[in-house]
Formats: structure tokens, sequence, C-alpha cells
């Protein structure tokens, strides 16, 4: 029973928007004024404690001590596996609810990186690779994007009917995809169609579909208004078109830029009276504080920061914050899960399921029984860094590669590691005793790539000469030169890549036998990518990004249309296509039928295809279904993800798989931005990798296609 005495925001039986309104009314205009910022001040008087807003949770809790590290989110998108992603977003928020408890419990409140809403995940476009802050996506297509982001939001939020478990916020709204030295000033111009049909279908799913809680908007202007006080991006789109209800949170200092970087208005307290009044209900940093000189001024009534502070305060009662800790089923987690046993297997499953093979000459992979000698060599085999990527957690279990390979190394197998070269400066001491190593040596796993100290946030790469972005897609000639001289030493050279982005291998890829793409696999990477190196676990991760041959074949790097770019738009063949990675095995599509060869409005297309392991090795393909508008009258994407699945075959398994091609499948994008479907022809082409010439030369199975009509 409730207490009646007690006030109506303290009622647990009561609404959240009850609750919610009772607590606003009891607040003074300054006490209301402290809540605006990310760093809520405490409130004695109505028992409301400090409480931080800022809190990050990437790829495992970040910046809060003891975590699990699961991969970067390029790489758990190289899973193509949203079931997986779903649970390990439940994990992270099971961790998320245990610390945040745990602090609550020595200190009295939380403080930054101690509470309950998370800013992640970032679900912006990877529309270019040199963007350093890549490794935080979800790749460059908007419906793998919109279905991994999703599953990570529902795993995080968790499905109790009256509490979250913790609150996600899609991030960074909205076309936000660098220059990093520019993201304070820039103005994205982008047409209609490519911000509907590219840059805010994810923002869109999560919050119409996944219910996220919260969304961020981000540091840029987008057609010349800045993204965090736009009518077009808060006030059309998110709260009206999609119905948001949750809260709005700025980018950290975004609200400063207005005026000083963007010189959209001329102070603080104009910018903050232009965000209110958009829909941006919290600041990251100091632009809230002057919102008592907006009231001041007549910018803004105290009505408008009610409203606000009825989005924010009612995602902490969602959390359960002011509840009896007995009525919130999160509440009890146990510490006892961070990094828990079961917590550190699922890392290992995701790192050894993200893990891309791009090329195994000869079968060299998986490492021979028969193989007597082997040299781990290069900057990134003893590396933790590559493991981390960035917003991070930390562990006391990384386990590196050349730690995982040294695990897995048969009795009897001779091992010897040398670091052979750093990671991009040129190396003091002519004598390297590696090469010597090289000429005797049966088979030599050279770990080279890049490093979050290259590529990263503008204020983390401390060895990017451009805030964190690339200028060229290329290894640093230092490793280049390093491993073309292993080569010339004589045996078999495999190498294991570390990276959060497309590279250009180019240079050393027809000189060596095999290419392990490991991104930067968390703290059981080492783990994850011997077990795929020795034949534990079939390669079975497909690129969420396209590897482009050239710098040359990308346009500027600061123009976001999107002619030219992704696979969905790209006119010239890549190195490595989007969704390719290779197997132990074999597969075969085949069989591809439609049960009907038309459709009209209101109708779906159903058909069937064939799946078969051909190999000898139990394995797992992502079958991938495109769909092509052949005979649109407006531009449309070449071809266009539609659906995805995980198979999981044994050596001559065959399996019969249906599928749908829904109306909304077969829309496009008009030039105003609105969805369009007209009579033509389209085509369905499934595979495990996307529509690509270069995907056959490459070793993927060949697709299989058919064609339909809507009519």
């Amino acid at each position: 029973m409730s207490d009646n005495s007690a006030p109506a925001y303290l009622n647990p039986e009561l609404s959240v928007q009850t609750r919610t309104a009772d607590l606003i009314s009891r607040m003074t205009l300054d006490e209301k004024i402290s809540q605006m910022s990310s760093g809520t001040a405490a409130i004695p008087r109505l028992g409301l404690p400090a409480y931080n807003y800022w809190n990050e949770a990437l790829h495992g809790v970040a910046r809060a001590g003891r975590a699990t590290i699961f991969p970067q989110a390029i790489g758990m998108a190289a899973t193509w596996d949203a079931a997986l992603i779903q649970r390990i977003a439940s994990a992270i928020g099971d961790e998320a609810r245990a610390k945040h408890h745990a602090a609550l419990r020595q200190f009295g409140n939380s403080a930054i990186s101690r509470g309950l809403t998370f800013w992640s995940p970032n679900i912006n476009i990877f529309r270019d690779p040199r963007w350093g802050r890549g490794q935080e996506t979800w790749g460059e297509d908007p419906y793998l994007t919109g279905e991994l982001g999703s599953a990570f939001v529902r795993g995080l939020q968790g499905d109790d009917p009256k509490y979250i478990k913790a609150a996600a916020c899609a991030k960074h709204y909205a076309v936000h995809s660098g220059p990093e030295k520019d993201r304070h000033v820039f103005d994205a111009q982008v047409s209609l169609r490519d911000l509907n049909d590219t840059y805010l279908p994810a923002f869109r799913k999560l919050v119409t579909q996944a219910k996220v809680e919260a969304v961020m908007g981000a540091y840029n202007r987008v057609n010349g208004q800045p993204a965090c006080a736009s009518d077009l991006l808060l006030g059309q789109t998110l709260r009206g078109d999609w119905g948001f209800n949750g809260h709005v949170v700025s980018d950290c200092g975004a609200l400063s830029d207005i005026h000083n970087g963007h010189h959209i208005t001329v102070d603080a307290p104009e910018s903050a009276a232009l965000a209110l009044k958009a829909g941006c209900d919290m600041a990251c940093g100091a632009t809230y504080d002057k919102l008592g000189e907006a009231i001041q001024r007549g910018l803004i009534s105290e009505v408008d920061i009610d409203k606000a502070l009825m989005r924010t305060l009612a995602t902490r009662f969602k959390l359960g914050m002011f509840d009896p800790p007995a009525l919130v089923p999160y509440a009890s987690t146990p510490m006892s899960v961070v990094n828990s046993p079961a917590h550190r297997a699922l890392a290992r499953e995701a790192a050894v399921k993200s893990v891309v093979l791009l090329k195994n000459n000869s079968n060299v992979l998986p490492v021979s029984d028969e193989i007597r000698s082997l040299l781990v060599t290069g900057p990134t085999a003893a590396n933790t860094e590559v493991l981390l990527g960035n917003y991070y957690g930390l562990s006391n279990s990384l386990t590196t590669v050349l730690e995982g390979i040294v695990n897995r190394v048969p009795e009897g197998m001779a091992i010897e590691y040398r670091p052979g070269c750093t990671l991009a400066a040129p190396n003091q001491n002519d004598m390297d005793w590696t090469y010597d190593i090289v000429a005797g040596t049966d088979l030599t796993i050279a770990c080279i790539g890049l490093s979050p100290l290259l590529e990263s946030e503008e204020g983390d790469a401390i060895l990017s000469i451009e805030n964190g972005d690339r200028s060229q897609l290329g290894l640093p000639p230092v490793q280049v030169n390093f491993i073309k001289r292993l080569v010339r030493g004589g045996g078999k050279v495999v190498l294991v890549v570390t990276g959060g982005s497309p590279i250009d291998l180019s240079e050393i890829e027809p000189l060596v036998d095999a290419i392990v793409f490991a991104w930067y696999p968390g703290q059981e990477g080492g783990h994850a990518i011997a077990d795929v190196l020795f034949g534990n676990a079939a390669p079975s991760g497909k690129l969420p990004i396209s590897f482009p041959m050239s710098v040359n074949d990308l346009p500027p790097f600061d123009d976001y249309a999107m002619a030219g770019r992704t696979y969905r738009y790209a006119t010239v063949e890549p190195r490595y296509p989007f969704g390719f990675g290779l197997s132990y095995t074999r597969f075969t599509f085949s069989d591809l039928s439609f049960t009907e060869n038309s459709a009209k409005a209101g109708e779906s297309i159903h058909g069937h295809y064939s799946l078969t392991n051909s190999g000898n090795v139990e394995s797992e393909e992502v079958a991938q279904i495109y769909l092509s508008d052949i005979a649109a009258s407006a531009l449309v994407p070449v071809h266009k993800l539609v659906s995805f699945e995980r198979i999981s075959l044994k050596p001559g398994e065959s399996r019969h798989i249906s599928f749908t091609i829904t109306n909304e499948m077969m829309q496009f994008i008009d030039e105003n931005g609105k969805a369009s479907l007209e009579p033509g022809a389209f085509r369905v082409a499934i595979g495990g990798c996307s529509p690509s010439a270069r995907s056959i030369t490459l070793g993927a199975p060949a697709m299989v296609s058919a064609t339909f009509e809507f009519v």
C-alpha cells in the first residue's frame, strides 16, 4: 500500500507523467535550471540526489572502472547477428545496474559514468572510411544499422513492462560523420532525398520501433540549422512525424558551438533559448546555466523549462530512481555479473563472429597440425590498445593476439615472437633479428593495422594529424615495408589486421597467403582470433562497410551527398564489397523462386531459396537479400539490403528459406524526401555478399537473382 501522506512524485502507483509534473511543481526556478544540464544538482529539501546523465556504453560500460569489454561497435556489426547484439546489450545493462547501485551504496549518489542513462548507440552512417569515429558505428548501411542498433536498444533497456533497465540514447542526430576537425563549425548540406534515404532511417527505426529513451543532437549544422536547434530535425521530424516522447540531449559543448562555432546567435543565453524552444531538453555543457538570463530577456518562459524537465525527469522515474529498490527488478543485480565468466564467454563469441576472412590462398588457414614452427610478429601482436577501441571500460583479463595464439599452440610446435616494427614510426635500429627468423619458420603470423591512437575521436587519436581522421586509407609506411621485407624472407605469411575502418592493403595483399580482419575485438580478442586461426571456429564475419580500392575513388570528405558513396551508390568496384567475408567451407545459393511474379499496392512478393554447405566444415553463413529498382524514374540505390539471416549448416546440409518483399521495401525516396512506390521491375539478389563483380573473384559464393513486377 502507498503512503497517502507522501508527495505524489514518491507514489509508485501513479503514472510517470503525474509524478513528474508533481515533482516539477515543487521546484523553484533556480532548482529547475539546476536540472537542465547533464550534471544535475541535488535538491535536498525534495530528497533529490545529484545525478549525472553522462554515461557511455558503446561496447561495454565505459569509463567506470571494471567492466566486460565487448568488440568495438563496428566489430559487433560485422557479426550481422541481431540476437547476439541484444544479448550483449542486455549484459551491458546488467553490469550497468550492478555498478550503479554499488556506487549508490558507497557514495549515496552516482557521479559521471556511474548512472543509468547511456549515450549509446552511435547510429550515424559510416559514409566515408576516413572518419575516425566510424569505428563507433554499425557500418554504412541504413537497414543494417537500424536492425542492429534496435537490438542494442532493446537489450540495454530490458523488457520489464514498468521499468527500464538502462536508458539508451541514439546519437548523433543527425547527418554527422566527419571531418572531426570541422565538427564544431561544419554545415552538412544534404538533399531531402539523402536525408530521408540514408541519414534518418536508422534513427526513425530506433525511435518508432525500439522505443529508444533518448536522442543526442550533433555538433554540426544541417542545411544551415544547428542540429541541436533544428526545427526540421527536432520539431517536425523527431517529435512530429515520429512521435518521439523521450528526451533530447545535446552533444557535449554543442550548444556553445551555436554562437562560438556556427555564429547563429550572439551569446550563450540566445543559444540556450534557441535550442530549448526547438526541443533540446538537456545540455551537456554549461550553456543551459544561462536559462535564467534567457528568461529575463524574454527569450523563453518558465513553461519552456517545465516542458523539457517533464521529459528528462520522466526517464529517471522510468529507471525507478524514486522508488523503493524492492519494487525495481533490476536494483538487486549483484556485482558478480561484472566481467563474469558468462559475460567473458559472450565477449569471446562476439569477437569470433566478428572476424572477417578476406583471403585464404591454398587453405593456409586454419593452421595445419603439420606446422612445426611459428613466428608471431608485428606491432599489434602484444598490443592492448587494439583490443579496446574507444569509449571502453577496463578489464583485468585482456587477452592480446600473442597471448591467444600462445594459449592455443599445440605442444611440440615451436613459437617465437618479435615486435618487428612500431605502429607508425620508423625503426631506429637497422638491425632486426625478426627477418633472420622468418626464413627458417614454417608460418609467420604478422599482426598489423591501425590503433585507436591513429583513428578515433578528435582528442583521443594522439598519433593522428587529422584530429582522429585519416587522409589516406593505407597502412603506415613502416608497416608496409615491414611486410614486404618479411615476405622476401620466404615462408608463408598470414596477416591479422586490426582497425575500425577500411584499410587499403593493395601493396601487400598479393604478397601474403591469408588476411584476417579482426577490428578492435575487445578483451577476449586474442582468444577469439586464435580460435579462428587454429580452426576451433570457422570465420563467419561479414564487412559492414565497403573497402574502396583507393581514397581516389571517394568524393570529397566534407561532401555529404551520397552519390558515389557506399555500396548503395558507388559507381566503381570496391576492393572488398559490403557484406563480404570468406569461410573455411563453401556455401551454395540456389533455387530462387517467387510464389507470385507480380504484386500491386498492399501486396507482397513471397519467395524461397536454398542454401547448402558444400564443403566439409560446419559453419555459419549470413544470407543477404538485396533489392534493386531497375525501372525507377528517380535516383535510387543501385542495390539495397532488405533482409539478412545468420544460418548454421553442417557439411552437406541444405536449408530451404522463405522470404518476403513488402511494399515498404519497394519504395524509394523522391527529391522531396517522401516515400514513393511506382510500377516497374525489381530484381532480388541473394548471396553471402552485396552484388559485386569483385565478390566472385575474391571467392564469395555466386549469388542467385530473379525479377518481379510491381503493377
